[in-house]
């Protein structure tokens, strides 16, 4: 390791400026301070996942998103169905080639090839999350049918070449590209004629009122405590979808359902709402207490030098981004789940 660079990928000098990118006063943030991060969305991005992805891992899971709930059902089941429903909304058939846009430690690659029987390329531009996402493959035995590759989701034809992927999946992973448009454009590129595009995306919802401070404010919280460089209006979302040339075959906020337990409740701290016994302890790791201990030894932990200075700051970022998430999901004026499964034209349709 170098003064600032990890064996495993992690460089500690963008760790320690991630939460730079905002104000301390998340009240007084600017358009020149969104227009900073949208330009710097890399280095936004990249230093918050090298400090933020063994927090997920031990505070959430291996697959980084958000799902719907039914009374009684454990944690693990339900991000795994979360993953199969989208799955089967895009109809993924045995043998496909399948690109995963922003794939994380690869979670929902190894869950959505197993099954669907596809072969899915899992694109990441943080070199951390790839060497666990493969490590992890590894130890799956799903080598053969889950692999990765390091890349901007902005250059995906430059990468891969156009018509190249039966069908492309991201799971609220988008929302952390400078433009939905610029994100999607690739995404089109790169699929084969007649190909689908299914995506969870995080939006601001039609309640969302951006003249309104405390909106605005609740906008920013959501940003700055989930590596976001700007966060917008889901209508954004499905322009951008449309303008690309993408056909919508179908739209839903899966919040909007009326579900006994909602998407968020984990993010409470609040271990009464477990819904299975083995959901007590993720649980219990939002609550205030859970909090402190995990907290504290992150502080140590950077202390002695065992993982990347800015790392602790990082992690108090996540508290930001829970209460956040919380309110943005009591209030419905966020969602992290807008369905949209996308067809490109066929060429008979060109």
């Amino acid at each position: 390791m170098t003064s600032n660079q990890y064996a495993d990928g992690r460089q500690e000098r963008r760790v320690e400026n991630y939460t730079k990118f905002w104000q301390k006063d998340l009240g007084k943030e600017a358009e020149v301070d969104n227009q900073n991060r949208v330009d710097s969305y890399t280095d936004v991005v990249n230093g918050y996942y090298d400090g933020a992805t063994e927090l997920y891992e031990y505070g959430w899971a291996q697959s980084f998103h958000f799902s719907r709930f039914y009374k009684g059902e454990a944690f693990a089941a339900s991000l795994a169905r979360h993953e199969h429903y989208l799955a089967a909304q895009m109809s993924l058939r045995p043998g496909m080639r399948v690109l995963d846009v922003g794939c994380g430690v690869g979670g929902p690659a190894r869950e959505i090839a197993r099954f669907a029987d596809v072969n899915i390329v899992g694109l990441n531009n943080n070199d951390f999350q790839i060497q666990r996402a493969r490590k992890y493959t590894k130890m799956a035995g799903l080598e053969d049918q889950v692999s990765y590759a390091k890349g901007d989701f902005m250059k995906l034809s430059e990468q891969f070449g156009e018509n190249s992927f039966d069908a492309v999946y991201a799971i609220e992973a988008t929302v952390h590209a400078p433009t939905w448009e610029g994100v999607y454009g690739e995404i089109m590129k790169v699929l084969k004629p007649g190909g689908v595009f299914g995506v969870y995306e995080w939006c601001m919802t039609d309640a969302w009122d951006p003249s309104i401070p405390s909106h605005k404010e609740l906008a920013h919280a959501i940003e700055f405590g989930n590596g976001i460089p700007e966060m917008r209006h889901l209508k954004k979302a499905r322009d951008a979808m449309v303008n690309v040339g993408f056909t919508i075959e179908h739209e839903e906020d899966l919040a909007e359902r009326p579900d006994v337990v909602p998407w968020y409740y984990p993010l409470e701290g609040d271990i009464w709402k477990a819904q299975t016994v083995w959901d007590y302890f993720t649980v219990w790791r939002m609550s205030w207490s859970g909090k402190l201990v995990s907290h504290t030894a992150i502080k140590v932990m950077e202390t002695v030098g065992l993982i990347p200075k800015g790392t602790y700051d990082v992690g108090e970022s996540l508290k930001v981004a829970a209460d956040a998430l919380v309110k943005g999901g009591q209030t419905k004026l966020f969602t992290p789940m807008y369905l949209a499964i996308c067809r490109k034209p066929a060429l008979s349709e060109c």
